[in-house]
């Protein structure tokens, strides 16, 4: 009599660390700058808030299957993630070590609203130095892979460093985006986007509408074992970067916006492409959904 399956454990209601651990082989990872060490932002004790000893990022050595990896693990339960100095010099560093120790890859467990506004220029020049750093270690032969499932979501500038990496696996209810649904709302007004439509906000920045749009790789559960495995799979797809890779990808940019940029729904956008019956892709378990892009007639560039 065979076992049963083993239960699930939510990745999304996971902190930093436990993530970091289900992902990474049992037993295996080191952390680099941790708590004990107390490195943390200058900035928010100046402004009387709290602090955290690791400044919201776990980051450390590993392996995955065996093989050895940097990995870092943003906490979104701290200020939502969100970037400032010590938090993006950590990730830097990571990065920046990857490029010198050529491991088999970085793995990142995206967690962030963007950058902290009580740290803004500090936060939004940490940005552009993982960024550097990213394209860096990619440049360098080392495949960077972004997992994202928690309750924050990616977005603002971590938005940007998710879709540099090499690849994206994402749950039903990661998101990903560059402005988030309240920063739009605020500046552009309901009628562009009302936030109480939580099914709206999830439709256009889910994993779902993120893989029709080829915007990620691979949409699994919301299941730590799963984003495991994603984790694994995604290091043996590497992309290399080059100059003709880049103008493909913004040819298809410009296709997307000629064909689809009057829709009004990712709902529209779906029926656009030939989906059938789109308005149930939402309830679809991922098996069932991917089958059914898969069908669309007319693929989103």
């Amino acid at each position: 009599m065979s076992a049963p399956p083993a239960p699930r454990r939510s990745y999304r209601e996971a902190g930093a660390r436990r993530r970091l651990l289900a992902v990474l082989d049992p037993g295996s990872f080191r952390e680099l700058v941790g708590p004990a060490e107390r490195v943390q932002s200058p900035h928010l004790a100046a402004l009387d808030l709290p602090a955290a000893f690791d400044d919201g990022v776990a980051v450390g050595r590993g392996t995955l299957q065996g093989r050895p990896v940097l990995a870092a693990s943003q906490e979104g339960a701290f200020l939502g993630g969100a970037v400032g100095e010590v938090h993006g010099a950590k990730l830097t560093g990571l990065l920046r070590l990857a490029a010198r120790e050529q491991p088999a890859g970085v793995v990142l467990l995206l967690d962030s609203g963007g950058v902290r506004l009580q740290e803004a220029n500090a936060g939004l020049l940490a940005v552009s130095e993982i960024l550097r750093a990213l394209l860096a270690a990619r440049a360098a032969g080392v495949p960077v892979v972004g997992l994202i499932g928690g309750g924050w979501g990616c977005f603002g500038g971590m938005g940007i460093v998710g879709r540099c990496c090499d690849g994206l696996a994402m749950s039903e209810e990661g998101r990903l985006g560059l402005s988030g649904p309240e920063v739009i709302e605020t500046t552009c007004g309901v009628e562009e986007l009302d936030t109480r439509d939580r099914a709206l906000v999830w439709r256009l920045y889910g994993g779902k509408h993120r893989i029709v749009l080829g915007e990620a790789d691979l949409l699994v559960e919301d299941d730590l074992a799963a984003f495991r495995a994603a984790a694994a799979s995604l290091l043996t797809r590497r992309r290399v970067l080059t100059l003709e890779r880049l103008c493909q990808a913004q040819e298809a940019l410009e296709g997307r916006l000629a064909d689809f940029g009057s829709c009004a729904d990712p709902v529209d956008l779906w029926a656009a492409a030939g989906v059938v019956a789109p308005a149930e892709l939402p309830l679809l378990e991922p098996e069932p959904f991917l089958a059914a892009v898969a069908r669309a007639r007319r693929p989103v560039p």
